[in-house]
């Protein structure tokens, strides 16, 4: 009984550690983002959703843009997606610290990253993230490239 409860805690302790160096990591990545303006264009005070992507990448096709169409559909003109290819955009996704695809960070009115996801974000996490970023007061603007924005 010692050695199954020992084992539970070992368990335990792994799968809090793992959890802990995710959210320490996400909390990196948007920091990283924080700091830097953004690369691409996007209409002034809109909210917008920056979609990491590559053409091959199956989550992506048949699961986030799905998502995101659906997202799309429902609020119409209140936000944009801007779709980056990472194979065509390595710079990006270096500067932007991508560890995996798909990844969607989303940006308030002023262009500042608010939330980030890793791999798939489920239809109803991106519209709270959206709704919470359309309720903020929007920080000052900042500098724009431009990118596909849909």
């Amino acid at each position: 009984m010692e050695e199954i409860f020992t084992r539970l805690l070992i368990a335990l302790f792994a799968g809090l550690s793992g959890w802990g160096v995710y959210v320490f990591l996400k909390s990196l990545s948007l920091k990283r983002a924080q700091r830097m303006a953004p690369p691409l264009s996007y209409p002034r005070g809109t909210p917008f959703i920056l979609y990491f992507t590559t053409p091959d990448c199956a989550p992506c096709r048949t699961v986030q843009r799905p998502v995101l169409q659906s997202i799309k559909s429902a609020l119409g003109d209140r936000f944009r997606i801007v779709e980056v290819n990472a194979y065509e955009q390595p710079e990006l996704v270096q500067r932007y610290g991508i560890l995996s695809i798909p990844t969607t960070f989303v940006f308030d009115s002023a262009g500042v990253p608010r939330f980030v996801n890793h791999g798939v974000a489920r239809k109803e996490l991106l519209l709270q993230q959206l709704q919470q970023v359309m309720d903020v007061e929007p920080s000052s603007p900042v500098s724009r490239t431009s990118h596909r924005v849909t």
